[in-house]
């Protein structure tokens, strides 16, 4: 099933890996982010508008023009867009708080709530989670507590979008060669400790994005896959 595919957090890591798997497969992929990127060309097509997704009424705006030009309906969501910034008890602010919050958890409902309208019976919202929803990562107390907001949010929105034919799936992704992750200077020691004795690549994690928007999925809903190399068991 291929249409409309809406990627956030798409300039670069994951969310860039997904919108060019996404367009390589067919996808009219409409990618959202704060930075605006090019992207190599595809079978499908890329339509980068730079938006943050914490407001409501730019999310909104993008995705109801993209559709009312494209002429198409929406056939998969791809919520990735997220922050990570270290924070403890100790050295939290509110600042910081709000924006952990607005990007991780906002940012979601506000994509899901312009898309939706747009998007039909086998249609599919995979949103992004995190390891850290099940398991505590040391100096990430807000941003754990983000990720766990989101696997509930899946959970609800699930369950409110089943009569509608929408699945809403997360991906728990776990150490992921990425520009942020590399940043971090813990990548090494991190693969190191995983049953499978490495990190994951990107393009790894945008193929269960893939996966999950397809008809082969079409009888799983509510669900959160954790992709960890077996660092995290649940």
């Amino acid at each position: 099933m291929t249409g409309i595919a809406i990627v956030t957090g798409a300039a670069s890591g994951m969310g860039r890996a997904t919108a060019e798997l996404l367009a390589e497969s067919g996808y009219d992929v409409l990618a959202l982010d704060r930075t605006v990127t090019s992207y190599p060309a595809g079978d499908g097509k890329v339509e980068t508008v730079s938006v943050d997704v914490s407001d409501s009424g730019a999310v909104h705006e993008a995705i109801d023009t993209h559709v009312a030009e494209s002429g198409s309906s929406i056939s998969l969501v791809a919520n990735i867009a997220g922050v990570y910034p270290p924070t403890t008890l100790d050295n939290f602010d509110e600042a910081t708080y709000r924006l952990i919050f607005d990007v991780n958890v906002l940012g979601v409902v506000n994509v899901a709530a312009a898309a939706v309208p747009h998007m039909t019976t086998g249609s599919a919202i995979v949103n992004f989670a995190s390891v850290d929803a099940f398991t505590v990562s040391p100096g990430q107390l807000l941003y754990g507590a983000s990720k766990a907001a989101v696997v509930m949010l899946t959970k609800s929105m699930a369950l409110e979008l089943a009569d509608k034919g929408i699945r809403v799936n997360a991906i728990a992704p776990g150490w992921v060669d990425t520009p942020g992750n590399k940043a971090t200077g813990r990548m090494e020691a991190a693969a190191a400790a995983i049953p499978l004795g490495r990190v994951a690549q990107p393009r790894e994690i945008a193929g269960w994005v893939k996966i999950l928007g397809s008809p082969e999925a079409g009888f799983i809903t509510g669900e959160t896959v954790v992709l960890s190399g077996g660092d995290v068991i649940r």
